[in-house]
């Protein structure tokens, strides 16, 4: 033993040694449900963005991430947004389609002040008063122009096939060399954000981005992540902003001749109803951003040649195997405490902080199941955590049963000193069986909370089991309010009958202290009824070595149970058979007939506890019993004379009514 050990503890087993352990006692049933939780948690670890629910957390968790990692940015030089706004719609008293005349007006102002390349996020779908007017500004343009165009097919819910038709004309009146169409569809995910480049569909003309630069091959086919980026300073936006009102005027144009040359310009909307979308941003901003801005990102993106890169699908596989394998590794672990917790908040640094880290590095983590993981951890450590769990209690159970809390402290100690004498294997032994049950409790829980069940259940149980091992009875088990006890085993005793008989009626008086002390607003509580039964039964460890629990079984069980249950119907408290009687040594029982039990067809002759009565008073009654028997109708009388004088004695006039109902020498049959 090592100075670190303490005294007494076990080695650690060998993981593998563990696990086959756990395999062998587990069960195949458990295991099945365990195999498919982990299917279910690898499912979950590869998946999670097309588990509903989960993957609103993966987009939340992406958006974060992503805006966490990406570069706070000085005002982009090469991109200057114009825009609409609801002043110019105020100004112009125009709102829909935009006014023509003042967008017509920037274009020839812009084409003198030498912007690089114009692109425009207005869809000309309608005629208006302006349109020729346009059409002339279009045509006379000498920088590369870019007009935006969608169509019912690929965007039906903002352009019928009207429209689109009145678009295509529109377009093919302006076309020309300088003057080219351009796509400005954008794709959001469910949760109708814009996060990834969209599908670009062949019978759309190039992107905005990609047609304003010219590109044919850079970004061709790339649809993964945008990358948004935010201001270095708040006041600072990341592309400068101009009201069309500024360059649709000569005089104010010409001042901004500083700001567009050289720039590629973007001309649509910033209207607090219109083209408004959600994208990671929000989660730092808190506001949406317009189309046109969202196109401004993909444009600079482009320009600086920034593609993420992509997590190869053998990667996400093996990463989830990793994770359930973790999760698996972790509940099969018996390590001290302190080590296993130093492996979970590893594994938790090491699996939260991946993703972040891919994405710094340039990775698109959109679709990485970051949530999923974690969800996938959980349940691999759920599913064989509970399996070891089980095989790790069922031995506790029977060590813990065995060596005090069902057993009495004088077994414990002699089984500690040879554990020989408790029998694993099963063995036939004389014991006496007490069987109680609490009188409407069932009914009861249904009028009271369930935390106030709870309290009196477990206060009246280990009131009972106090009892029990008070007077050396082995507590079998508890069956709701029910508590099943015997003495004799595992060990026997020369008293054992007396004890038995002792702790049955100090289990009723116990039931009877219980019932007057309840907390206020709790309904009557019924009495305890208690059967007391001797006879053979089967006793030892049942389940096999997986699964200790040391019980007895067999008849005699049954009876002290019917024997119970025969208190309600013969208005007794504590009812004991005649084999139990005799080998209690006790004088303090009364004789209360024959009665055949139900369902069975041996008559059994019972006896009730009565301390406070007179060995006089017992004999008497044993006498009138015996000459009943024997048919002698004056015995009967003085029967029932003595039984009026106990008027309060709802067992002896029970009694009485049975043999009013019976042939002499019979037995009353419960059914």
């Amino acid at each position: 033993m090592s100075e670190g050990d303490p005294a007494g503890a076990e080695p650690a087993q060998p993981l593998q040694q563990r696990a086959a352990r756990i395999v062998r006692q587990v069960g195949a049933p458990r295991l099945l449900v365990s195999a498919i939780v982990l299917l279910i948690g690898v499912f979950i670890a590869r998946f999670s963005w097309q588990v509903p629910l989960i993957s609103d957390a993966e987009r939340a968790l992406y958006d974060i991430r992503l805006m966490l990692t990406t570069s706070r940015a000085q005002q982009d030089p090469r991109v200057v947004m114009i825009t609409y706004t609801d002043d110019t719609l105020i100004n112009t008293q125009v709102r829909s389609p935009l006014d023509r005349r003042i967008l017509a007006d920037a274009l020839k102002n812009l084409d003198k002040l030498g912007a690089k390349a114009i692109a425009i996020d207005i869809i000309v779908d309608q005629p208006t008063p302006n349109d020729d007017y346009l059409v002339d500004a279009f045509r006379s343009m000498k920088t590369p122009t870019y007009l935006a165009f969608t169509s019912a097919a690929t965007n039906g819910r903002f352009i019928e096939q009207r429209q689109e038709e009145f678009l295509r004309d529109f377009q093919a009146k302006i076309r020309s060399s300088t003057v080219k169409p351009m796509s400005i569809e954008l794709d959001t995910d469910r949760d109708r954000v814009v996060r990834a480049w969209p599908v670009q569909p062949k019978t759309l003309p190039p992107l905005l981005a990609r047609a304003i630069t010219g590109a044919q091959d850079n970004f061709d086919g790339y649809t993964r992540s945008i990358r948004f980026r935010l201001p270095l300073y708040d006041d600072r936006p990341v592309f400068s902003k101009l009201p069309i009102d500024l360059l649709a005027n000569p005089d104010t144009a010409a001042l901004m001749a500083d700001q567009i040359k050289g720039r590629y310009v973007l001309i649509g909307g910033d209207l607090l109803d219109l083209d408004q979308f959600e994208t990671p941003m929000k989660v730092i901003t808190g506001d949406t951003t317009i189309g046109l801005e969202v196109h401004a990102h993909m444009l600079t993106q482009l320009l600086d040649g920034v593609q993420y890169g992509r997590i190869p699908r053998w990667g996400l596989w093996l990463t989830a195997l990793l994770v359930i394998l973790a999760g698996t590794l972790t509940a099969l672990s018996d390590a001290r405490a302190w080590k296993v917790a130093l492996m979970l908040l590893g594994q938790a640094v090491f699996f939260s902080l991946l993703p972040f880290y891919l994405q710094w590095q340039g990775t698109d983590t959109r679709f990485l199941p970051a949530f999923g993981w974690s969800i996938g951890w959980l349940l691999a450590y759920s599913a064989i955590g509970a399996a070891a769990r089980a095989v790790g209690s069922q031995q506790r159970r029977f060590a813990q049963s065995a060596l005090g809390k069902y057993l009495p402290r004088d077994i414990a100690s002699e089984i500690m000193r040879d554990p020989d004498r408790l029998a694993l294997h099963g063995e036939k032994r004389e014991i006496f069986v007490v069987f109680t049950d609490l009188e409407g409790f069932t009914k009861l829980s249904h009028a009271i909370p369930p935390e106030t069940v709870a309290s009196l259940l477990n206060r009246y149980l280990d009131t009972l089991s106090d009892v029990v091992l008070k007077y050396g009875g082995t507590i079998d088990k508890f069956v709701g309010d029910a508590v099943v006890a015997f003495w004799g085993a595992p060990i026997s005793r020369p008293d054992d009958g007396e004890r038995a008989a002792r702790a049955a009626w100090a289990m009723y008086e116990a039931g009877e202290a219980f019932r007057k002390d309840v907390p206020e607003g709790v309904p009557p509580i019924g009495r305890t009824r208690v059967g007391l039964h001797w006879g053979e039964a089967i006793v030892g460890n049942f389940g096999g070595e997986g699964r200790i629990q040391y019980t007895a079984l067999g008849d005699s069980m049954n009876t002290a149970a019917r024997l119970e249950s025969a208190n309600k119907p013969l208005n007794t408290k504590v009812l004991a058979s005649k084999a139990a009687v005799e080998r209690s040594g006790l004088d303090w029982w009364r004789p209360l007939g024959r009665i055949t039990l139900r369902g069975r067809a041996t008559p059994v002759e019972i006896f009730e506890p009565v301390p406070e009565a007179t060995a006089e008073e017992r004999a008497y009654l044993a006498m009138l019993l015996k000459r009943t028997d024997q048919n002698d109708s004056k015995a009967f009388e003085e029967l029932e004379k003595f039984a009026s004088t106990n008027v309060r004695d709802a067992a002896l006039a029970n009694l009485v009514y049975r043999l009013q109902h019976m042939e002499p020498g019979g037995s009353y049959d419960l059914g």
